[in-house]
């Protein structure tokens, strides 16, 4: 495969070449640095490219060009170069149109001129773009090949658990690819193995595995190093992520445990447009690296496939028992564990989940949606960019929406961008009625108003609201009738003389945040910004001690 390519755009030859000369000194062993002169030149630079099927990584063009400016370039490059990384050189003035490109081309960032020293200035930024490339492009000789049925429920829990662990994989049918067949053969000579089945690039075999013995074939770290902790957190959405950071960061042991992947169902986000920072948005698995990346250098331990079984509060220690019969003591304990989507009760549905019906975003599913309709349950943010995400696969998506007003519980930023997506369909006071096939989802049927539809279906994605992952905390401490944990002035007894600190349980030292707290505003920096405050309750109660 030949280089990912790396081009500059500019009309002013100094800029152009310091710009180059800056590029190749960084990104020059793996990259193929290239220069052009003008937007019609890079254009055609650009076709010559794809005529070598020559991967493009990153467009760096200067804005104020006589002929074309470098958001007209962008604009044309997006079909030649849908994929690349798209960064816009701009002087002070060009500010304004510069963030206007976020919208109208998908710019992922703007550089002013001057870029000195490049250290500081340009290498950050280039190589935080390259990286997220590189996640979506990984090389195709390199990851895990899993080898199995599309429609087979344990084919997609090992696609989508690879997936949110960001594991580069490919996905091999055995219906579709003769290569699949012989994998399969060579795997077992009467090619008749346990499916799914993984190879590694070691050469190493799993058939039809549990997400732990994918882990700790991966390396992915599942045991607890030390016996005791200051602060053990119990899930790694954004307020678990978020808590490691800060309490490893202000010296606490602390430790993470997480059931599936980093992330939780943030990390399963298409993409998020209104986190506080990020003007061109990420995508729930690009936060989820970023946070996973920091808490691990400040020193986090983060055991993954780690599932919850119990909370003892008995002892002045807090043990927190997982499935394989261990336990993890901590002077604290933070829950953390999140919310999943509530099932949906229609015909057929139980039985073809997994096998074409799923619950959250299954990004996985993406690609195999290609030229088909996709419906989708639900009209909070999460269908809503579920929506945006497969409108760039499917032939039509469908939302199915309750209420008759789609700004009723979405982000307006979120209903704009669906009224502008042509092959997004809204279908408002709508619910699915049955879900339809034999061992795969093939057709949905559906009320509108009251009257009955039917029509064909590749997939069924279904967000209709959040059940506390609470069952492994029991009584240890008090929970609404809902299930969700309750905290500070909510807890109607606690036993000390204090009262209980903003967000900790009736049990001391035992806190909570995130969309699993009663009351909580299901957001992702408001969970964020609970997972880094409960960090300083933690230290006032272990003051106190």
């Amino acid at each position: 495969m030949p280089r990912p390519a790396l081009i500059t755009v500019d009309d002013e030859p100094e800029v152009a070449r310091a710009v180059e000369r800056d590029l190749r000194r960084r990104y020059g062993g793996e990259y193929q640095v290239l220069r052009a002169g003008s937007g019609a030149d890079a254009l055609e630079l650009l076709r010559a490219l794809k005529r070598r099927d020559q991967p493009i990584a990153l467009l760096l063009a200067d804005q104020r060009m006589p002929r074309m400016t470098g958001v007209e370039f962008l604009r044309q490059a997006i079909e030649l170069a849908p994929d690349a990384r798209r960064v816009l050189l701009t002087a002070y003035a060009d500010t304004e149109a510069a963030i206007m490109a976020i919208n109208d081309v998908g710019l992922d960032h703007y550089l002013r001129k001057p870029w000195e020293p490049p250290e500081e200035e340009l290498y950050p930024i280039i190589g935080d773009l390259l990286d997220a490339w590189k996640g979506d492009h990984p090389p195709p000789d390199t990851g895990v090949r899993v080898v199995g049925h599309r429609f087979l429920p344990e084919s997609h829990a090992v696609r989508d658990f690879l997936g949110r662990n960001r594991v580069p994989y490919r996905f091999l049918e055995v219906e579709r690819d003769d290569e699949a067949t012989r994998l399969l053969a060579a795997v077992d000579g009467n090619g008749t193995p346990h499916l799914p089945v993984l190879l590694f690039e070691d050469g190493s075999v799993l058939q039809a595995p549990e997400n732990r013995q994918i882990a700790e074939r991966l390396g992915l770290k599942t045991e607890a190093s030390k016996k005791l902790y200051d602060l053990v957190i119990v899930g790694g959405g954004p307020a678990g992520l978020a808590a490691a950071v800060y309490g490893a960061s202000e010296g606490l042991d602390t430790v993470l445990l997480e059931r599936q992947a980093p992330g939780g169902q943030a990390g399963t986000s298409s993409f998020i447009e209104n986190y506080l920072g990020f003007p061109k948005g990420l995508s729930g698995a690009e936060l989820t690296k970023r946070a996973t990346d920091q808490a691990l250098r400040f020193g986090a331990e983060l055991l993954s496939v780690q599932d919850v079984e119990r909370l003892d509060v008995a002892a002045q220690t807090r043990a927190v028992r997982v499935a394989a019969g261990e336990e993890v003591l901590g002077h604290t304990v933070l829950i953390a564990s999140g919310v999943a989507y509530r099932t949906l009760d229609a015909p057929g549905v139980e039985r073809l989940t997994g096998a074409g019906i799923y619950y959250g975003a299954a990004r996985s599913e993406g690609p195999s949606c290609q030229g088909q309709d996709v419906y989708i349950v639900g009209g909070a943010n999460s269908a809503g960019q579920a929506a945006v995400y497969f409108a760039d696969h499917a032939r039509e998506v469908h939302m199915l929406c309750r209420s008759g007003d789609l700004g009723t519980g979405m982000s307006q930023y979120l209903v704009d961008k669906i009224r502008r997506t042509p092959n997004i369909v809204v279908h408002q006071r709508a619910s699915l009625a049955e879900a339809q096939g034999d061992d795969r989802l093939a057709a949905v049927a559906y009320d509108e108003r009251g009257e009955r539809h039917e029509a064909p279906a590749a997939g069924l994605f279904i967000f209709i609201g959040a059940a506390p992952h609470t069952d492994w905390v029991g009584d240890a401490v008090a929970r609404d009738p809902k299930g969700f944990v309750v905290s500070g002035r909510d807890v109607a007894s606690f036993p000390l003389e204090r009262d209980p600190y903003l967000l900790e349980t009736s049990v001391p030292g035992v806190f909570v945040a995130g969309d699993v707290r009663h009351r909580s505003i299901k957001r992702v920096a408001s969970a964020a910004g609970e997972g880094a405050m409960a960090v300083q309750f933690v230290h006032q109660f272990l003051a106190t001690r």
